[in-house]
């Protein structure tokens, strides 16, 4: 009983894992497309007020 119970858990953990792999790489390629297709005037000014709001010196 308790070899199930523990060989559960771990395929459980195993699609946790996959999962959180899955959303990684969907997020990341989704970030990538956005890019690609964003203004290059759209994307300077989004990472100038991030500087901005993070204190960073950009100017």
């Amino acid at each position: 009983m308790t070899s199930a119970v523990q060989q559960s858990t771990s395929l459980s953990a195993s699609q946790s894992a996959k999962m959180i792999a899955v959303f990684a790489l969907l997020a990341g390629l989704g970030i990538v497309y956005l890019t690609g297709f964003a203004n290059a005037t759209a994307l300077h000014n989004a990472a100038h007020d991030t500087r901005h709001s993070m204190a960073f010196p950009c100017h």
